[in-house]
């Protein structure tokens, strides 16, 4: 009997429980989250309390003898979990806080790459007071402010979109300096994004299947940066305006940027590596990494994933990933997410919803809970990303009509982009690609 601790509160723990919960081991889950997770309580014995509260979660892995962990969100990496669990021996999917640096500190990423000569940087440069502040702002053209540390991905602006001025850019990038947090000013790129997720295991690099996140929260992609409303994968593992070339570029970039930590900290790094990228008309550039599971992305990998996932993790903490093959089903991918009313800046919350999916999850619909809350008989929101769903069919039309049939009959205050995954949203990103390639 394998005994696994998960922590983390959102529909990415309820989506790799649920994987976890297919492996074919013996196995019981236990969950520290903060929320009753309807979905999470029926895959887990559920602990409720702080997933950043270092010493509540080694006194619980102590008492329930847990044989490894698998760390969901950035916060606790980057409070240090991993690092207290390995020293009680209680292996973890996830780097230390030391590792985490890759996705907590936007500076050390963008400066590791550079140290050691690793291709994707765009044009930046890192601030920690104004000396020369104005005057890069005013010769860098377009830019992208990006503070340095953890922001929910809703602290970066980009002139002229969120900041409509020069003095305006300034006044955003000296809040934060104030408080000493590094300001990384970057030139504002064009192109079309995507998310390659890795499993690590110390030596060894395994990708999983390319997705493409939509992080506006309105159609057409409009409106506010949010968590991620919604992505999509394709059955052929590839994207409509991405070349196997361009995939394999950014495989060498991450493996690259593991070398490089593993050099650069003296620590083997286990766990996931998500790299955000953008094709530009320059080449393949890097966003961000990311040290754990991208949420939505790792529900279009998870959803189709062959290998069992119990033998992914040991095969991490075993550092024997070369060994295992690692496979997903040949299926298209979409998932969209039901948000509150009001979502991101105003979200309603404590509003009860009256919604029982349980008959309708099969091996084409997958239903995983975010910011839900079940009190009793009754599940209430919590402020954040709702529900999310995944449809899995042989192509992308087929899967984005199995999520829209179900998702569009839900009535209450929630939201939902319809447009996620359909042809003609795919397609006007493909022909935004061209037109940046000519």
């Amino acid at each position: 009997m394998t005994k696994i601790l998960l922590i983390g509160k959102s529909g990415r723990i309820d989506c790799i429980a649920d994987a976890l919960a297919r492996s074919s081991s013996s196995k019981k889950l236990f969950a520290i989250s903060e929320i009753n997770n309807p979905g999470l309580i029926k895959k887990a014995k559920v602990e409720l309390g702080s997933t950043k509260n270092v010493a509540f979660i080694e006194d619980y892995a102590r008492k329930i003898k847990a044989d490894f962990a698998i760390v969901g969100p950035e916060e606790p990496l980057a409070t240090g979990v991993v690092d207290v669990l390995s020293e009680l021996g209680i292996p973890c999917i996830g780097p230390t806080k030391s590792l985490t640096q890759i996705e907590s500190s936007k500076s050390f990423t963008r400066e590791l790459v550079a140290k050691y000569n690793i291709p994707g940087n765009p044009k930046y440069k890192v601030f920690r007071n104004t000396e020369g502040l104005e005057a890069y702002l005013r010769k860098i053209g377009e830019f992208v402010v990006k503070p340095d540390g953890l922001t929910g991905g809703k602290g970066v602006k980009i002139y002229k979109e969120h900041l409509h001025s020069i003095k305006e850019a300034l006044m955003y990038c000296t809040s934060f300096l104030e408080k000493q947090t590094p300001v990384i000013i970057e030139e504002r790129l064009d192109g079309e994004e995507f998310s390659l997720q890795s499993f690590c295991d110390g030596k060894h690099v395994v990708d999983m299947v390319v997705v493409q996140d939509h992080k506006r929260l309105s159609e057409g992609d409009t409106g506010p940066n949010t968590g991620g409303m919604g992505s999509y994968s394709c059955k052929d593992h590839c994207l409509p305006f991405l070349s196997k070339e361009i995939i394999q570029e950014a495989s060498q970039i991450t493996s690259a940027v593991a070398r490089a930590l593993s050099n650069e900290l003296g620590e083997k790094y286990k766990g996931i590596l998500y790299g955000g990228f953008i094709v530009t008309k320059d080449g393949l550039r890097l966003l961000e990494y990311n040290a754990r599971f991208g949420d939505p992305e790792v529900m279009n990998v998870l959803s189709i994933l062959k290998t069992d996932f119990i033998d992914i993790c040991k095969s991490i903490i075993n550092e024997t990933l070369d060994q295992i093959p690692l496979e997903f089903e040949k299926q298209a991918t979409v998932c969209k997410y039901l948000v509150p009313e009001g979502y991101p800046t105003n979200p309603i919350k404590d509003v009860p919803i009256d919604i029982n999916f349980d008959s309708l999850i099969n091996n084409k619909l997958k239903i995983y809970y975010g910011a839900v809350d079940q009190r009793q008989n009754k599940k209430y929101l919590t402020g954040s990303r709702a529900i999310a769903f995944v449809g899995i069919g042989n192509d992308l039309e087929e899967a984005e009509r199995l999520v829209e049939k179900t998702i569009s009959k839900i009535k209450g205050p929630l939201y939902h982009r319809k447009d996620i995954g359909t042809r003609a949203l795919i397609q006007k990103r493909v022909e935004h690609m061209k037109k940046i390639l000519k």
